[in-house]
């Protein structure tokens, strides 16, 4: 009967072992709800906004290079199977659910932020660490960037307006500026700033050199600087194409226009870091 137990308590002891989770699927768990909770309400909130048709246009105010990092940063926490929960762990995730139950996209994010930097601050473990880059990174666009956008929109919008106004070599006055045939006057308004896709551009850069396992060289900063200015530009002439005439302007503003300019950013974006990230994926070919 005593044989009978202890087998009986070595088979429930080794298929606890196998249910519990590791330190890293647990964080990964906690980043995939932290981040679905973020673009759900992103996505709800475009739809009430805009309407089923123009929502799913824009792709719900959701970009997919932010998709691919909360992916590539998720898996690259996957990676380490071997350290266990510790008590801190658990007070950390305790703060962060809470941020995450209240239905507020910048909590959210902001959860998702806090959750990585203590991943950074409290693990060795290489493909983790990536991972939370990431996740860090992809706040720059979900958080960072509407709060920068918020204190210093005017100055923005002034920059995009006066680029415009000197590709037309029309009158600007902030973000105010004359067709090129005097038509009309077109406003830069804050959907149609450059900022937003140069924050992309910058997530892009660190998805795809954390993935790679790409080691930062100084020559790092200007390929993320050359993914950032290239989408600023091609934003700039599509605005430039637009202010030419009223006919242009309707047949470029909206979804017909949008479309294909976010389609040429997202390879501008993914194109440049692929280069600059080229060593790191010819090693793997």
């Amino acid at each position: 009967m005593q044989l009978l137990s202890d087998g009986a308590r070595g088979f429930e002891g080794s298929v606890a072992q196998r249910m519990a989770l590791t330190r890293a699927q647990f964080f990964a768990g906690l980043f995939v709800l932290g981040c679905a909770n973020g673009l759900a309400i992103r996505m709800v909130r475009s739809i009430a906004e805009h309407g089923w048709l123009e929502a799913t246009f824009g792709t719900y105010d959701v970009s997919l290079i932010v998709l691919a990092a909360c992916f590539a940063g998720v898996s690259l926490i996957l990676h380490d199977k071997s350290d266990e929960i510790r008590r801190a762990d658990l007070a950390v995730a305790v703060v962060f659910i809470v941020f995450v139950a209240l239905p507020v996209t910048s909590l959210s994010w902001l959860a998702v932020g806090g959750l990585s930097l203590y991943i950074l601050l409290s693990t060795d473990t290489d493909p983790e660490r990536r991972g939370a880059k990431i996740l860090l990174a992809a706040t720059v666009p979900m958080l960072l960037m509407p709060w920068l956008f918020g204190l210093f929109s005017k100055f923005v919008l002034a920059a995009d307006g006066y680029l415009v106004g000197w590709m037309l070599g029309t009158d600007q006055n902030g973000n105010f500026v004359d067709f090129a045939d005097h038509s009309a006057t077109v406003v830069v308004y804050p959907g149609c700033s450059s900022l937003p896709n140069m924050a992309l551009a910058f997530l892009c850069w660190v998805t795809v050199s954390q993935y790679v396992g790409h080691r930062f060289r100084p020559g790092d900063i200007l390929w993320c600087l050359l993914a950032i200015v290239s989408v600023w530009a091609v934003n700039i002439v599509r605005m430039s194409i637009m202010g030419l005439s009223l006919s242009n302007y309707h047949a470029l503003h909206g979804p017909p226009g949008d479309i294909p300019t976010n389609a040429v950013q997202i390879f501008l974006m993914i194109s440049i870091s692929l280069l600059g990230a080229r060593r790191e994926l010819s090693s793997r070919v």
